[in-house]
């Protein structure tokens, strides 16, 4: 098996207070974490916003397979879509 070395690159912090990490990282999140002073740790990352975080859980997985399913052996169709809207607009 190889071993991956990767040499250190030297940047220059700008007068902003930011560097750049490269155009293959344009438009990434990462996370920086201060490991102690001077010392910094830089990953990507993505990050979940909290009101879709549900959708990684396994049963969010297991109701869109089911979903799915439903949809494959249920054909669309709007033959009751004027009474559907009837029904919800006598609600609102």
């Amino acid at each position: 098996m190889a071993v991956l070395t990767i040499q250190p690159s030297v940047k220059m912090v700008g007068a902003n207070g930011q560097i750049s990490l490269g155009k293959q990282f344009a438009g990434r999140q990462v996370l920086v974490e201060e490991q102690e002073p001077g010392v910094w740790l830089v990953r990507t990352a993505i990050v979940i916003p909290d009101n879709e975080r549900w959708l990684q859980q396994p049963q969010a997985a297991v109701d869109l397979q089911n979903a799915l399913a439903w949809a494959q052996t249920n054909a669309a169709a709007d033959a009751n879509a004027d009474a559907l809207l009837e029904k919800l607009n006598g609600q609102v």
